[in-house]
């Protein structure tokens, strides 16, 4: 007998008994603890519930703790109980949550408090020592992987074989621009026993489609403003609505609202420029900045999209220091501007120090800081 003619008669049997005929879906389940190395992936867009998902185990350890005997026995590897969940949050990300308490994990709607059971790292070796500390922790939460550098999958992988250890990453893969987020990203996808990918409602107030991205985008005198495809991947924080046009706001949105205008600009213009400015040619790449600072509707960007977008894709021009991010994009990510035309760039053209410091802080470029 095949599965679909035993779903068949199961759905027989039960309006036998009166029941309607429904769909029954697979929910949530208690987490399996007395599954050893596993390697948890948890994806979605901003507000798809990925934290709340590692709230849930955590009330499920609390219960599962009572268990004694053989149930208890299952839990344990190598001196570790998959029963103890130990909490990782970025050290980027603790000035996000000011409002709770400093043990807390928390999503949107609520929170659970771990105790001493969490700690704050920057890195895999940070990692590396609070593991050593709490030998006996068997499941590790750590949330926002994709922000720690690529070792930190393979220090997880194995610890995750040598001790059975579980772990579990709520974690952004795609990121604004709706690309895998960096190297860690990948790593952690190709290193992943299971993934859970979860979805949102699109955001925008005339839609219920699923959604899958997360959409960045500025307020800017009433006016939503599409982030451009060069605005600074890395912006720490973003928690709360903010009405600065420096600032950015989050929600996700599906494929048909998720606006993000200048891709074709990046690679079409705005890269080429640096590159020419990498072989010793800055002139061109100079004059584009300025335009943009002072004289937007002059440059190529302008131009570029008056020619390719409609009106909410023109509102990204609405934004402050676009100039800044266009160089921020080229001295940050492609490395194409070497730090002593960084800074005179910044310097000739008056750009903004104080969002340059800001942005070059979130993706620890703070060393450069100390010329502006």
């Amino acid at each position: 007998m095949d599965a679909g003619t035993d779903s068949r008669d199961t759905q027989t049997f039960l309006k036998s008994l009166g029941f309607p005929e429904v769909k029954v879906h697979h929910s949530f389940n208690h987490f399996d603890f007395s599954r050893p190395s596993r390697r948890i992936l948890v994806i979605g867009s901003m507000g798809s519930g990925k934290t709340e998902f590692s709230a849930r185990i955590w009330r499920d350890s609390e219960v599962a703790r009572r268990k004694t005997g053989a149930a208890a026995a299952q839990t344990r590897t190598d001196g570790a109980d998959r029963r103890i969940v130990f909490f990782i949050r970025s050290a980027l990300d603790a000035r996000r949550f000011p409002d709770y308490p400093a043990d807390a994990l928390p999503y949107r709607g609520g929170y659970v408090r771990c105790g001493t059971n969490i700690a704050e790292i920057a890195n895999s070796f940070d990692l590396e020592r609070v593991m050593a500390q709490h030998p006996e922790a068997g499941t590790w939460v750590i949330d926002e992987a994709s922000f720690y550098e690529e070792r930190l999958a393979y220090v997880v992988q194995n610890a995750s074989r040598a001790r059975g250890l579980s772990f579990i990453f709520p974690s952004l893969v795609l990121n604004f621009r709706r690309e895998i987020f960096n190297t860690t990203a990948r790593l952690l996808l190709d290193t992943a026993t299971d993934v859970f990918p979860l979805t949102a409602y699109c955001e925008h107030p005339e839609c219920l489609q699923d959604s899958f991205y997360t959409y960045r985008s500025y307020t800017v005198d009433g006016y939503e403003c599409p982030a451009l495809y060069f605005d600074p991947l890395l912006v720490i924080g973003g928690d709360r609505e903010s009405n600065d046009p420096r600032e950015p706001n989050y929600c996700t949105r599906c494929d048909d609202h998720h606006h993000l205008p200048g891709k074709e600009y990046t690679y079409l213009i705005l890269k080429p420029l640096g590159e020419q400015a990498s072989r010793g040619e800055p002139r061109q790449l100079r004059e584009e900045l300025g335009l943009i600072k002072c004289n937007l509707p002059r440059s190529r960007l302008y131009g570029q999209f008056a020619s390719s977008y409609n009106e909410i894709d023109m509102n990204s021009l609405r934004v402050s220091c676009i100039a800044e991010k266009a160089l921020l994009f080229l001295f940050t990510e492609q490395n194409l501007v070497p730090n002593e035309l960084f800074l005179q760039l910044v310097k000739d053209l008056e750009l903004d120090n104080d969002y340059l410091r800001r942005r070059l802080s979130d993706c620890r470029r703070t060393a450069v800081l100390e010329g502006l």
